[in-house]
């Protein structure tokens, strides 16, 4: 059995056998408009956590967080500007302790740079969350493809699926896992409430 890393989201550590790898990098996919950052904000109860903004202000996401209903831990929150956001990025990312988490929120900005700095990123990145035994989450937007977003999907070890629907008068958020490269892949999506907090969403299940 391969060591895992708990999310710290017990519906999600149950279909992944416990967890992620150490090391692991997930690209996170959701539309704007869900509440895909709730997801985010409770991954940082598990560890420490570098949280990387690279839209919202430091001040509006530590404001998130803290008003956040579900349990969450106390990350590092920075902001990467535009200018540079890859070389920015990379210093930020040099300073991850052992074992922490690093969400970067979101990927946009940085997967609109140079094809090859951002391919050598992706390596560089997937090296270091081995060498630190931590695991990195990449919140990326659905509607407004990148030029590099297939890259960042390739280079990840999973692919969070976010779909949110309206079923009558239910809004409806199912988590697929559409690729895992650290063992048994689920199958099935996880129906999810995110309100209060993330949870599995039991009420229409047929016993």
């Amino acid at each position: 059995m391969v060591e895992r890393l708990e999310t710290g989201i017990d519906v999600l550590d149950r279909k992944l056998d416990g967890g992620l790898p150490p090391g692991c990098l997930v690209a996170y996919a959701a539309a704007p408009a869900s509440q895909s950052e709730l997801l985010l904000y409770e991954l940082t109860a598990a560890r420490g956590t570098l949280y990387l903004s690279t839209e919202r202000s430091t001040d509006a996401v530590r404001h998130a967080v803290e008003n956040s209903p579900s349990d969450v831990g106390n990350p590092t929150i920075r902001h990467v500007g535009s200018d540079a956001p890859i070389t920015e990025t990379r210093k930020l990312i040099n300073a991850l302790p052992e074992g922490a988490n690093l969400i970067i929120d979101t990927m946009d900005v940085l997967e609109h740079t140079d094809r090859e700095e951002f391919t050598s990123f992706l390596n560089d990145l997937k090296t270091q969350m081995l060498e630190k035994n931590g695991i990195a989450v990449l919140h990326c937007l659905k509607g407004d493809e990148t030029t590099n977003r297939s890259r960042t999907f390739h280079a990840a070890d999973a692919v969070f699926d976010l779909q949110t629907a309206i079923s009558g008068a239910e809004l409806e958020n199912h988590l697929t896992v559409p690729k895992f490269r650290g063992g048994s892949q689920p199958t099935d999506a996880i129906k999810l409430e995110l309100t209060e907090e993330v949870a599995i969403d039991t009420s229409r299940d047929i016993a």
